[in-house]
């Protein structure tokens, strides 16, 4: 069950990257993301988006070693710790999405938190 939690974790990941690399581009899907504001991001949105996909691929290293599928990472308590914080992570995205102005924000990203949230707490369980 752990190793499919994962998979799906990593494939929203992917998504979340594939989404964001599109606002990095211009795409006018901005009222999905940053409070909704800007369909089409501007520079200082852009170079969020571009963290954000940073941290989205570390997300996936992370639970892919939580999950025993990857070995990357020599601190076992460490995954352990950073797994369950990435869990609260996901949570406050919960709250915070669900209280952006942006509609399309709050019924498409509160709950995806939601879902990597209990993803990220099955994974953190093993």
């Amino acid at each position: 069950m752990v190793t499919g939690a994962a998979a799906v974790f990593c494939v929203l990941m992917a998504g979340l990257i594939v989404f964001q690399a599109a606002l990095i581009a211009g795409a006018p899907l901005g009222h999905f993301a940053w409070g909704g504001q800007d369909r089409v991001l501007p520079i200082r949105k852009r170079l969020g988006s571009a963290t954000s996909i940073g941290l989205y691929l570390i997300f996936a290293v992370l639970v892919l070693h939580r999950a025993g599928l990857a070995d990357v990472i020599p601190w076992p308590g460490f995954v352990a710790i950073t797994t369950w914080v990435l869990a609260g992570y996901f949570l406050l995205g919960i709250v915070l999405n669900a209280a952006s102005r942006s509609r399309p924000e709050r019924w498409t990203m509160a709950p995806l938190c939601a879902v990597l949230a209990g993803l990220t707490v099955l994974i953190a369980l093993s």
